[in-house]
């Protein structure tokens, strides 16, 4: 059992540093690459929408075959090869097509991973946090490492790391136990009712409109660095203080949802949020932006983990699993689409700056709407 989960840990390790090297520094890569803010806005965009297919597709097929370890070393596998074409190519064609590709493989390997987590962690009867922790502090060490690197030994040098972080979280899942998948199938008419439901459409559309502009900061955070005259290891650092602040946070999350009510929450992170992006709008230099991701763990965790409580307490307990699935999808494919196509465009006309102020609009958008929820809320409550 020991053995077992360690390799679990091990893999989350490797595995979220690999996906740090994507999430990060692929923009990074791109520009270096030649490739305009508008463009590499269209390449995210199109790899968001092939991503919200693909991982309902490769979730189907671990339903299908009853196992998740042997879809991870698939999908793993095939993000290797595939990563390793893209870091070492610069012909914008192929460029777009291999984005494309790494958002089928090894954007869908994330919720496998974590299914394999959850289900590990039940068996053995530990908590859940004590094996993703891990992966968090994958991403943070490599985002810094990995920046480093690139900064002192060129960008040429991005696929070699690539390559090693992704032997290592191979290696390692080949040894780590294997748990079947139970996702539940609706049909159509269950999730017409599941729309139709009351406060769910309200609620989904405060989590795109707050969702757009942090999955935004997501696409364009390095570019928007470099732009400001830093350099890869600044944009490193960027990702593993905003990392790290999501270890802390996601550490506190359970005692501050037992405190305060996730509307009152998602009133605030997204308040948070719009000060957050007006400073970085408003930043003379690099050095300022890099510092303010550290407020990635009040903005992202905070909102995320009391939209997930928020969006449980409001549906029936039968539409849980579809209600999880929506949120993954608008929260991470829909959003991302919006925020890469429409934020690549803004960057290039008018620079990150209003990029950033555009981004902080939004989110003061979404604070007074959920203070309008927040509002209701209460309403209902005296009411009753």
């Amino acid at each position: 059992m020991k053995l077992g989960i360690q390799s679990l840990r091990a893999y989350n390790f490797f595995y979220f540093s690999l996906l740090s090297i994507f999430i990060s520094f692929v923009p990074v890569y791109l520009t270096f690459r030649g490739v305009t803010p508008g463009e590499i806005g269209m390449m995210v965009g199109f790899g968001s929408f092939i991503g919200i297919l693909s991982q309902p597709f490769w979730g189907m097929v671990s339903d299908k075959y009853k196992t998740i370890k042997r879809i991870i070393l698939l999908t793993l596998g095939a993000s290797i090869l595939v990563g390793m074409t893209l870091f070492t190519t610069n012909h914008v064609s192929l460029l777009f097509l291999l984005v494309g590709a790494m958002y089928f493989f090894l954007l869908p390997t994330d919720p496998l991973t974590e299914s394999l987590n959850y289900r590990v962690a039940q068996q053995h009867q530990i908590s859940f946090g004590s094996i993703r922790t891990f992966g968090a502090i994958g991403y943070a060490t490599a985002s810094l490492i990995i920046g480093w690197t690139v900064d002192q030994l060129g960008m040429d040098r991005l696929s070699w790391l690539f390559l090693g972080y992704g032997l290592l979280a191979f290696v390692f899942a080949l040894v780590v136990s294997d748990a079947p998948s139970s996702s539940k199938k609706l049909s159509r008419q269950e999730l017409k009712q599941f729309f139709f439901y009351p406060k769910t459409l309200q609620f989904f559309l405060l989590v795109l409109i707050a969702a757009t502009p942090h999955r935004t900061n997501d696409s364009f955070l390095g570019v928007f660095v470099q732009s400001l005259g830093g350099s890869t290891g600044d944009v490193g650092q960027a990702w593993f203080f905003a990392a790290i602040s999501e270890v802390l946070f996601f550490a506190l999350s359970a005692r501050i949802l037992q405190k305060w009510s996730e509307i009152k929450l998602i009133t605030w992170a997204t308040a948070l949020y719009t000060i957050r992006y007006a400073l970085c709008a408003m930043a003379p230099s690099a050095e300022w932006v890099v510092y303010l991701q550290l407020s990635q763990g009040v903005t992202f965790v905070i909102f995320y983990t009391a939209t997930i409580q928020y969006l449980y307490r409001i549906i029936p307990e039968e539409w849980k699993a579809t209600g999880q699935t929506i949120l993954a999808v608008l929260f991470f494919g829909i959003s991302g689409i919006i925020g890469s196509i429409a934020g690549g465009w803004v960057f290039q006309q008018w620079g990150g700056a209003a990029l950033y102020m555009v981004m902080g609009i939004l989110s003061l958008v979404a604070c007074g709407y959920s203070l309008t929820l927040w509002r209701s809320q209460r309403t209902e409550e005296i009411q009753s």
